[in-house]
């Protein structure tokens, strides 16, 4: 079986459109249909069971689909090796984030130290982190703790606190610090429910008997504070990212203890070869001072 059959498989079987694969492939459309005829010929059943407009896997095309990530995954895994060799003068390595705010020293020192490499970060929600490594689309991930997966490995770095950001109008800015029992009174601006900072916020209030029902749900940080700064209401930001708010109409309040709180570590597949890249990804990331946050033993 040629790799290029496998290549044109895999684009149709994430996209389940023919059209966009052959885009994505740059491609024709009529030859990647052609192609994976070729391919279910080869394989001696069909891969795909089209109805009308839809493209949907067969039970043979998930079980290839497994198998064809597998041989992308390992070939990934020799060029790493390989690369290697090189004294790390090129390489690539791809990341998912609960924040790209977290990282954002660690890129610039590593870069610095190895500008060959190649980084892509991309800001996930932690849930989506896991399907990446799962899926070998991502290297690593940053995010929060725990994971319990068979085939992934995390590592602990620190402790994120949650904190209050209002106008420096808003008659809250004064206060030293707040309990959640005052958060509800106060309009909110807020992460969607399936958000870990959210979910970390509502858990908090419900051992304590409260329920929050902010005025908005916005899903980027940036958006939140920026309302904020309008006096509409309050929003609760990661302490980490908060710190890096520099803007004179923003004001950052603690939240009293017990402070909501969790964990946030390095995460990747237990089977992943940790080439010289990696590892000296990670020596970077686990030595960042810059969190602002409580450390905690991996």
């Amino acid at each position: 079986m040629e790799h290029r059959l496998l290549e044109y498989f895999v684009a149709v079987g994430e996209e389940l459109h023919f059209t966009k694969a052959a885009e994505k492939l740059n491609i024709s459309q009529p030859t990647l249909s052609q192609q994976i005829r070729i391919l279910e010929q080869e394989m001696g059943t069909p891969l795909f069971h089209r109805s009308g407009k839809k493209n949907y896997l067969t039970q043979a095309g998930h079980i290839l689909m497994e198998h064809a990530r597998r041989v992308f995954h390992e070939i990934d895994q020799a060029k790493l090796e390989i690369n290697e060799l090189a004294g790390m003068k090129r390489g690539k390595l791809t990341l998912g984030c609960s924040g790209n705010h977290l990282l954002l020293n660690t890129l610039i020192s590593f870069h610095r130290q190895f500008p060959g490499i190649e980084l892509t970060i991309t800001e996930l929600a932690t849930e989506e982190t896991c399907e990446g490594l799962l899926h070998n689309k991502l290297d690593l991930g940053v995010v929060f703790l725990p994971i319990k997966h068979e085939q992934l490995v995390s590592t602990a770095l620190y402790n994120e606190e949650l904190v209050l950001a209002v106008s420096s109008l808003h008659p809250y800015a004064q206060l030293a610090s707040i309990r959640l029992e005052q958060l509800s009174e106060l309009p909110l601006i807020l992460f969607p429910h399936k958000f870990l900072v959210r979910q970390i916020l509502d858990s908090a209030c419900a051992e304590i008997g409260i329920t929050l029902h902010p005025i908005l749900e916005l899903s980027t940080m940036e958006s939140q504070w920026q309302i904020a700064t309008q006096n509409i209401g309050g929003t609760v930001l990661p302490a980490t990212y908060a710190g890096t708010i520099r803007d004179e109409r923003i004001v950052i309040v603690p939240l009293a203890k017990p402070t909501p709180q969790k964990s946030v570590g390095i995460v990747h597949r237990r089977d992943m070869y940790m080439d010289s890249v990696t590892m000296a990804f990670i020596d970077h990331l686990t030595r960042n001072n810059s969190f602002g946050a409580s450390a905690v033993s991996s």
